[in-house]
């Protein structure tokens, strides 16, 4: 039976409660003035979400409330490698990251306190009855959400420092696989769904912010490692034919999954009153993702108490170019673009992360309403290169958990967000 790696896929989805901006599982959606402007915000402190791209930045930040949410729009094909070539298409499932921001402290003083709630990725995926790779993956459905407290400082008018306690508050993962049962037949395959639930985990984003004129700004952030564990995840089997049921005994499993670090550089530049230019550079610690490791409580699977799967993913740089100008007093566009390097190897592809390098252009405006209040929209395009791997490639990388062939992604991301200023 090739059971041991059933459970091997269902922790790489924890991954989507990273706080990392590059390559991986997620799509920086914080914040629609920074989506506007390609993702850009160490440099800047354009409003609340100052607090997730830069806690120093927070401190020059003005005072006031921000909520907004996002839909994102995927389209994932697959080609197998061999076979019928003729391309798959997911049953693609639109899901809504959302964020907020709320920022207190005296108008013209040196210090800010904050507090924000984000999604960084939510995930849901169904794959075709029947698919090359229904032995890796049928379903996902995840959902990911992080709180952060943030307090910031302005040592001078042109130097500030700031700090935010970050909590993984919710982790839900739901994954779905056939599983190959020798003398099976042609009745309905072995069918498991794992669910689970991550433990609370506390990590810290660090920051400054470095402003030696009004046309320049220049900021450093560092987004802590976070190990999310799943304790206690549930096992469910159907279709189990009862010549197996002895070797499917499992009902729980238990999984850590080390999430990366992200280190930020950003400046911005304001040539006049009315443009603002930014650039943000990421490197995110994916490297320290080598291998996704299960053991099972309750009984065996598949003969197996413990399985393992290789990941040996690689550190992963981000670029990114925003703009924005301000038409009149209340109404300003933005634009942007940015390049993501992809953090898996080849031959090391997983269908529930096809991941890619991957280029972005985004827009979005902002409208003041009144002096106080008003809305911001933004729209993010990202377009991943074709990624292919072989039969052979996953053999010699003893990767064969995984399926040959070729994943196609494109994501299309409209955001609407409101604020209102204290």
């Amino acid at each position: 039976m090739q059971v041991n790696s059933l459970l091997l896929a269902g922790g790489v989805l924890l991954a989507a409660s990273s706080g990392a901006s590059a390559s991986g599982f997620q799509v920086g959606l914080t914040g629609a003035k920074n989506v506007g402007m390609g993702g850009t915000g160490t440099g800047l402190y354009l409003d609340q979400a100052s607090q997730f791209f830069n806690p120093g930045a927070f401190a020059f930040a003005p005072t006031g409330f921000q909520g907004g949410v996002n839909m994102a729009i995927p389209r994932i094909s697959f080609r197998p490698a061999t076979g019928d070539q003729g391309q798959r298409n997911l049953q693609n499932t639109n899901v809504f990251p959302f964020s907020g921001f709320v920022g207190f402290g005296p108008k013209d003083g040196k210090w800010r306190l904050g507090a924000g709630v984000y999604t960084p990725f939510g995930s849901e995926l169904h794959y075709a009855q029947g698919w090359e790779g229904r032995y890796s993956l049928t379903d996902i459905n995840l959902r990911s959400v992080f709180v952060q407290a943030t307090a910031a400082y302005a040592i001078t008018p042109q130097l500030a420092v700031g700090a935010g306690l970050v909590m993984l508050a919710l982790g839900d993962v739901d994954l779905q696989r056939d599983v190959p049962v020798q003398g099976q037949g042609n009745t309905a395959p072995l069918h498991a769904q794992l669910t689970g639930k991550a433990d609370h985990k506390l990590g810290y984003n660090l920051g400054i912010m470095f402003k030696p004129s009004d046309k320049l700004s220049v900021g450093l952030s560092y987004r802590s490692a976070i190990d999310a564990h799943v304790s206690s995840g549930d096992i469910t089997l159907t279709n189990l034919p009862a010549s197996a049921a002895g070797s499917f005994t499992a009902k729980n499993f238990d999984v850590t999954l080390p999430l990366p670090d992200v280190y930020s550089f950003g400046i911005g530049v304001s040539p006049s009153d009315k443009l603002l230019i930014a650039f943000d550079a990421n490197l995110v610690g994916w490297s320290r993702y080598q291998s996704l490791d299960f053991t099972y409580s309750g009984g065996v699977l598949g003969g197996a108490a413990a399985s393992t799967s290789k990941r040996q993913y690689q550190d992963a740089l981000a670029f990114r170019l925003g703009g924005q100008y301000k038409v009149t007093d209340k109404f300003a566009l933005r634009a942007g673009t940015f390049y993501d390097f992809s953090a898996v190897r080849d031959g090391f592809v997983t269908p529930e992360t096809p991941d890619a390098d991957r280029i972005g252009v985004t827009a979005g405006f902002t409208y003041a309403v009144t002096e106080r209040f008003g809305i911001d929209g933004s729209f993010l395009f990202e377009d991943f290169m074709k990624r292919s791997q072989s039969q052979d490639d996953l053999i010699s990388n003893g990767t064969a958990d995984r399926v040959a062939g070729t994943y196609k992604t494109t994501i299309a991301v409209p955001g609407v967000q409101l604020y209102v200023k204290f």
